[in-house]
Order: structure tokens, then sequence, then C-alpha cells
């Protein structure tokens, strides 16, 4: 396995807090990392019934095993164990003694809250960023990734796409839902899956979804927190501080591994995903979750939002660090237009002393700049967040 662009984040949290808490959805690598940077650690999973019975039964005998601290893997299986462990890491005084993991946030932020606030450092782990997979081939195609994805299994065992969506789904999804909701009708919850697939890119409607599932809007909210709080999917919030127009104030969703999406809508190859009436929102997709594991890779909670007002005018991703605001557009196309600049003209024109000038990422091989606007390929620059964020600490400047 390749050494993950977070671990160096990692390791100096370890240097700082006594516990690391390492969030992310299954199968996105938390366990091969952790065990990696901390190959000395004992290591416990809680996904293991002997031990989760054990940790259970007698928390502070399970913890008195570990007098120099250890990973426990899945964590959120057993919130409890928290409070126990508040009162080690306090006695020891020392950083880096625990590395929790967690594929549930609700369950882990409540324990967090009450047990573990302020002696814990918070790090969130993805799939593989573009940036980890050219460890794997040097260049890639967007429609290759909409369809394969970025889980760290189908690339360091060159697994069949297919066969392992149509497991996680089963496996992970369906079996993590029904462990947080009382789920009656599993076909209803599987529709609703797909039809989310279907809208990705797009502002949530939930009175649309109700009709279409054939559940209550409550429902329909209730499922989305359910898809969230399990990293399966994250919603992009709109940006509205302070602009005069009126604008659109409910949130974009987007799958958290693009391949899953894909897999949900019956795209399983690359002509077809490029072919397919979602081409532009499924590589949407993929460019925007890139650019929030740059930032997650950092240690940096990213503020990232879209624009789009009641006239129609919008810009798909704005990115606010260190006060700036970089307005981004995102084009499939790999012919440039220059149509593609004026939703990022028209938002500088609204913010115009705290707003950088601005990117289109496309699918063309050209790079250049048309007044100031920097237009690239996303899967051609190395860092695609420092690309980002670059041009707004040049403004700040």
């Amino acid at each position: 396995m390749i050494t993950r662009l977070i671990t160096q984040e990692l390791v100096h949290a370890a240097e700082e807090y006594p516990v690391v808490t390492v969030l992310g959805p299954r199968q996105s690598g938390k366990t091969t990392l952790t065990r990696m940077t901390f190959p000395a650690k004992a290591y416990f999973s809680l996904e293991d019934p002997d031990v989760r019975v054990a940790a259970e039964a007698d928390p502070r005998g399970f913890l008195s095993q570990m007098p120099d601290g250890a990973i426990l893997d899945e964590v959120q299986r057993t919130p409890g164990l928290l409070s126990y462990l508040q009162g080690i890491v306090d006695a020891a005084r020392r950083p880096g003694l625990f590395v929790l993991t967690g594929s549930h946030q609700p369950q882990l932020h409540e324990a967090i809250t009450q047990s573990l606030a302020g002696r814990t450092a918070m790090l969130t782990l993805w799939p593989f960023s573009v940036q980890e997979l050219r460890n794997y081939k040097t260049d890639w195609d967007p429609f290759d990734l909409v369809v394969r994805g970025c889980f760290p299994r189908l690339h360091e065992e060159g697994l069949d796409p297919r066969r392992f969506y149509n497991g996680y789904v089963q496996t992970y999804v369906e079996r993590d839902v029904r462990a947080m909701i009382q789920l009656r009708d599993l076909a209803q919850f599987q529709k609703f899956l797909t039809l989310v697939a279907g809208r990705v890119g797009q502002v949530v409607n939930h009175a649309s979804l109700s009709n279409d599932v054939g559940v209550s809007s409550t429902t329909i909210r209730h499922w989305l927190s359910v898809l969230t709080a399990s990293y399966v999917v994250f919603e992009l919030p709109p940006y509205f501080e302070n602009i005069g127009k009126r604008v659109i104030k409910s949130p974009k969703i987007y799958f958290t591994d693009p391949g899953l999406a894909a897999f949900l809508l019956g795209i399983h190859d690359e002509q077809q995903a490029s072919r397919d009436p979602l081409r532009g929102g499924l590589y949407e997709n993929v460019v925007i979750v890139d650019i929030l594991k740059g930032a997650l890779n950092r240690g940096i909670r990213p503020e990232a939002f879209f624009f789009r007002d009641s006239h129609g005018n919008e810009v798909d991703l704005i990115i606010r660090e260190k006060g700036m605001l970089t307005p981004v557009e995102i084009k499939s196309a790999a012919t440039f237009s220059p149509d593609f600049i004026k939703g990022v003209e028209r938002f500088r024109a609204l913010k115009p002393d705290r707003t950088a000038p601005g990117l289109v990422l496309y699918g063309g091989e050209q790079r250049f700049s048309v007044r100031d606007v920097r237009v690239l390929n996303p899967l051609h620059v190395e860092d695609l967040w420092d690309a980002l964020t670059s041009s707004a600490r040049q403004e700040e400047t």
C-alpha cells in the first residue's frame, strides 16, 4: 500500500494530542493508514465480536492491556469506551497514546464531545485522491475515475469495480443504514439510493424525492442525514453571505466516491459514462471531491460552497480560505468556450474586494488565462488544492 498524503498530518497530530481520531467512509484505508503509520502500537478491531464483548463487559480491564496506548479500530461500535479512555489519557499526560478510527459521525461525535473534547485531534480520510492514484497510473481519464472510483482496494488489488461496488452496497451501505435507522422496506431505500445518484451535482429537492420514492419528506431528510453520517454522500451548501440578490438556499448533493454513484446508475464503462446525460454532474463530482481531499489530507476543514441566484447565475464551487473567496467553474467539455468564465466574473463583481480571480477546470489539454481567470485541466495538476488556494494567497498579500 502506498503512503497516504494525510500521513504527515497524522504524525504531527499524534505529537500534540494524546488521542487522534481518524474518521471516514468504510474501505477508505483508515486501518491501513494507522497501522502503517504506527506499526509498534497494539491493534484492536472493535468490529471483532470477541474484542467488542471484552471491551463492553470490562472496559477498564480491556484498556489496562494497553499501557503504551493502542489503535482502536471502528470505535463507534463501543462509544461508551471513550468515557474510560478519558481517565487514562488524563493520567498519562503524554501525546500519541491512542489512535481511534470510525465510520459513523454521530456516535463518535457525541462521545467525543462528552469525553474527549480538547484531548483528540480530528482527521478525515476519504478514498484515494488523484495525486495518490498517480502511484498506480500517471495519467487518468475523468470518466475512468467515474466508473472505477477511488477506493484503495480497487487499485491496490486490481478488483473489478462492478463486483466491488455490488458488495460494498450490500455489505456496508445497507448494513450501516440498518444499524442507524429502523428500515422496514429495503427495496424502497434501494430506490432512494438510485434516485439520489441520479441527482448528483443537483440541488436537493426533498419534495421531489419524497414523491418519487413514496415516503414522507421527513423520512427523506432522515435518510439523507444517515448517508451523510456514514460518509456515503456529502452536501455542498450554498453561499449567500451578505449577497443582496435572492439566492438558492438548498444544498447540492455529491457522493464521497464517484464510482458508487456510477454503479447505482448502472454505468459500468468509461464510454458509457462519457455519453451519459449525467456526464456533467459525474465529472463535477470527481473534481469537487478531489479538491476537498486536498484540504482534508492537510488537516484542513474546507469551507466549500456553490453559488446560484434566482436569475440562474451560478458558480459550481466557491472556496473560502483565509478570508478570500475563489470561484471555480467546472466543465466536462474538452473545448473551451468564453461562456465558461461568465459565472466567475459575475461572482467577482458581487464581491470584488474579497474574491480571487478564479479558475475554470475543464476537460481540455491546454492551460491558459482569460481576463485573469486561469483555465486548466484538474487532472493535470499535481496539487489541485494548492492550485486553487494559491490565487487567494496572492490576493491576500
